[in-house]
């Protein structure tokens, strides 16, 4: 049986090389933040008849909005975020559309005010600052203090993961980006507390012979099937919606694919190896106290 806690250092490693390169990509060039937190305007049009979403981006280009993002929704409906467009500008725009495409529609005109977008973005640092605090608190008094910071390491992980890969690849980060993160801080904390409840359990019957690197072990093994299924089963769903869905929660999806992932990592190799060494460190300390 493969000793997944005997080799925790290797997939610390692992967890630091995937790490590392969007810490980096951080430090140097951020986040491709999206509208929702620039300020800028969003506008939803829709066509008469299909049109192939390069059409529209030409159109936009030729207008010298060469910065817009669009996103097509089923045929004939886009979504186009710019910076921010006066009501000529809109009119010029629809107009060219008319032009070289044909009929359309302004079913929505919104501009997302710089006040607006630096409030939203400390609010979402915000709920995700609450959400690790209430979390710690919860598995504290549901298991013990040196879990909670294991869990915590764990979701630190994951949040690291997610938003590493996307400013890597510069994907933009919309307020669905958030909503996806603190989801998967959900995903994965369940996750590692359904591990952790096994631990807790064979604690009771641990054997006088038996370390806490093999009871932590047995306790994972014992848990793998359901952590596989269940993120196998999520991972199905996300990819039949990133693949068949709307380009409007193709963001959201994609946070969310990385995350699954990350967090049946972080749960399994991460979560309970990183409280074995808590445990460790915990019993040096008694000896070294003992001897002097």
């Amino acid at each position: 049986m493969f000793h997944f806690v005997r080799h925790r250092k290797i997939f610390y490693a692992l967890s630091i090389l995937v790490i590392l390169p969007g810490l980096i990509s951080l430090f140097v060039q951020g986040l491709n933040l999206g509208i929702d937190f620039t300020s800028g305007s969003i506008l939803e049009v829709r066509f008469d008849r299909a049109v192939p979403v390069d059409q529209v981006r030409e159109v936009v280009k030729n207008q010298g909005l060469e910065a817009g993002r669009i996103q097509q929704s089923g045929d004939r409906d886009f979504l186009i975020r710019t910076g921010r467009l006066t009501q000529e500008d809109s009119r010029k725009l629809m107009d060219a559309f008319e032009g070289k495409i044909g009929k359309a529609d302004l079913l929505r005109n919104e501009y997302v005010d710089p006040i607006i977008s630096t409030e939203l973005f400390w609010k979402a640092l915000g709920a995700l600052s609450i959400a690790s605090v209430l979390m710690v608190i919860y598995i504290t008094i549901r298991f013990e203090f040196k879990q909670g910071i294991a869990a915590i390491i764990a979701l630190l992980h994951d949040t690291l993961v997610v938003v590493g890969i996307f400013s890597l690849f510069r994907i933009e980060v919309d307020s669905a980006f958030i909503a996806a993160v603190l989801t998967i801080i959900g995903y994965s904390i369940n996750d590692t507390i359904v591990i952790f409840d096994r631990i807790r359990e064979n604690m009771r019957m641990k054997k006088k012979d038996q370390t806490v690197e093999d009871l932590v072990n047995l306790s994972i093994w014992q848990t793998l099937a359901r952590s596989i299924n269940t993120v196998l089963t999520v991972m199905f769903v996300l990819l039949a919606l990133y693949f068949l869905g709307g380009a409007t929660i193709k963001t959201f999806v994609l946070a969310m694919l990385i995350g699954v992932a990350s967090g049946a990592y972080s749960s399994i190799f991460n979560a309970s190896p990183v409280w074995v060494d808590l445990k460790l460190m915990e019993k040096r300390g008694r000896k070294q106290a003992a001897r002097a």
